[in-house]
């Protein structure tokens, strides 16, 4: 059994996502599904996800729909609240440098674009499609390895411009002392969120169950410190509609 909430983990939110688990263990168990005692925040995520007895993870849009899809089981996808996005959807944050004079994105075409990973909905897909109506893509581009690698590197001047999670640039917000450095030049287009999965042993229906008792019963400080503010269930095929990247893209 496995199971991992890593997408947005950070040391600022273990207590809180450790509660979290805490309670959905709690609720599926009244329901005989066996889960871990702790979540698997350090594993590898295809690890995670690619693993048979997964009991409940976080995934990305992207790797959901070109690698997952078939291997395992849409439960939900948590709401965040995000501002310009409807209950369970999100949106990238298009962030540069405060002191950098550009003001269209047009104007960033031979500028340094730092990414999380080309399998990211947030970081890769979401800005190759902003970008297209405008006729280019980022030729200069660096793999950051993590939306905070991305920000950092804006930050410190290594890249000028990256497309981050609107979730994580909130995290970011709160946490990251040089944020103030950076500023939103836009926001791409809405997409369904970073959703919950399981393995093809349970049923999602089940876990879903699971997951909403536990939020019924977790305090507002929790809720509040991860944002969660309910899970929505948002059909698979919104996902699978979302467009792909060309391989060319990647080169």
């Amino acid at each position: 059994m496995i199971a991992s909430l890593m997408m947005y983990a950070r040391p600022e939110t273990a207590d809180a996502h450790a509660r979290l688990w805490s309670h959905i263990h709690t609720a599926l168990a009244t329901h005989a599904v066996a889960a871990p005692a702790a979540l698997s925040q350090s594993a590898g995520e295809f690890e995670v996800w690619e693993d048979p007895a997964l009991v409940l993870s976080q995934t990305c849009g992207m790797p959901f729909r070109t690698m997952l899809h078939k291997k395992v089981q849409l439960v939900c996808t948590p709401d965040y609240g995000l501002k310009g996005c409807p209950a369970g959807y999100y949106r990238s944050a298009v962030v540069i440098r405060k002191d950098d004079p550009r003001t269209t994105l047009e104007a960033f075409a031979g500028a340094r674009l730092a990414f999380n990973m080309s399998h990211s909905q947030s970081g890769f897909a979401a800005i190759f499609a902003h970008a297209q109506p405008s006729g280019f893509w980022f030729g200069n581009r660096i793999q950051s390895g993590g939306h905070w690698n991305s920000a950092t590197m804006i930050a410190q001047g290594e890249a000028d411009i990256a497309s981050l999670d609107a979730q994580t640039w909130r995290l970011i917000q709160r946490y990251a002392p040089w944020a103030d450095t950076l500023r939103v030049l836009d926001y791409t287009t809405p997409t369904p969120g970073l959703p919950y999965i399981t393995g093809p042993a349970h049923d999602p229906d089940v876990i879903f169950s699971a997951l909403q008792e536990a939020l019924n019963i977790m305090p507002r400080a929790d809720k509040d410190a991860l944002d969660l503010k309910g899970f929505v269930r948002i059909p698979e095929a919104d996902y699978l509609a979302v467009p792909n990247p060309p391989n060319s893209a990647l080169f």
